[in-house]
């Protein structure tokens, strides 16, 4: 990677444990990674709708991954409701249907637990699975997803004729950085990524009246980006490929096409 971003003070708002890859690669580019978390990812209760749904997997036809942490956190419950430890666990037992993967990445994290993906649509979006999955009309689909997760897929996919459930995987919930993050803000920043809606919403929220200077706004798609727009930000740049990488790779040309800012 080159250092076309070097000198560049870089606000990071994704969930601290997330954060680790976004760094190094700011870092590499010669930025100046500020973190400011303000979500954080916690897992489903014990118990919940998700244990449920793991205990009747014979009964799908499909699984909907739509992230990483819904695979991740699948995978958790998985281990606890089956009483196995994780490096017994190889697929999915008991479930005999297909699974479907929204991104490069969700796809990556399903087979590295040897979870083969039967469907992974080009666009880096829920509702691209769509135009992919084929005929779902008597199909029962598990979406296991942010208890915050749009409704869109899931209306779509009853539409078409398809049984959805729709079961939180995870929950996100507001963060708070530390004061030294708010300190680096006050002191002004040039770049603001945000990866989610989420992080948005919390990012306007905890920042409300706070001057960081006029930074580029950065946002992973265009949902997020449109969130912003809502809540009154002006978007300088979206990824067009949905990742994490996608979203630098943005920044880069955006610096490219203008090297005095």
């Amino acid at each position: 990677m080159t250092r076309g971003l070097a000198g560049l003070r870089v606000v990071v708002t994704r969930p601290q444990v997330q954060s680790d890859a976004l760094f190094k690669q700011l870092c590499l580019a010669g930025a100046i990674p500020i973190l400011f978390p303000v979500i954080t990812i916690a897992p489903p209760e014990a118990g919940g709708a998700l244990d449920q749904a793991i205990r009747r997997l014979h009964e799908y036809n499909w699984i909907v991954f739509t992230s990483v942490n819904g695979v991740e956190q699948f995978r958790r419950r998985l281990v606890d409701v089956l009483g196995v430890s994780h490096a017994e666990l190889r697929g999915v037992p008991g479930f005999a249907g297909k699974v479907a993967a929204i991104g490069p990445k969700t796809a990556e994290a399903l087979q590295r637990y040897g979870i083969e993906v039967n469907v992974l649509p080009n666009k880096y979006r829920a509702e691209a699975i769509l135009d992919v999955i084929g005929e779902v009309r008597g199909q029962r689909i598990l979406l296991p997803r942010a208890d915050i997760a749009r409704a869109e897929l899931a209306k779509e996919l009853r539409a078409r004729g398809a049984i959805v459930e729709e079961v939180a995987a995870y929950r996100t919930l507001p963060s708070v950085p530390p004061p030294a993050a708010f300190e680096q803000l006050r002191q002004g920043v040039d770049v603001i990524t945000f990866t989610s809606s989420s992080t948005v919403r919390h990012f306007v929220a905890l920042t409300q009246g706070m001057d960081y200077g006029d930074p580029l706004i950065a946002c992973i798609g265009p949902v997020t980006a449109e969130t912003a727009r809502q809540l009154g930000l002006r978007v300088d740049v979206v990824a067009d490929e949905y990742t994490v990488d996608g979203l630098l790779r943005a920044l880069r040309v955006w610096k490219d096409n203008h090297p005095s800012n």
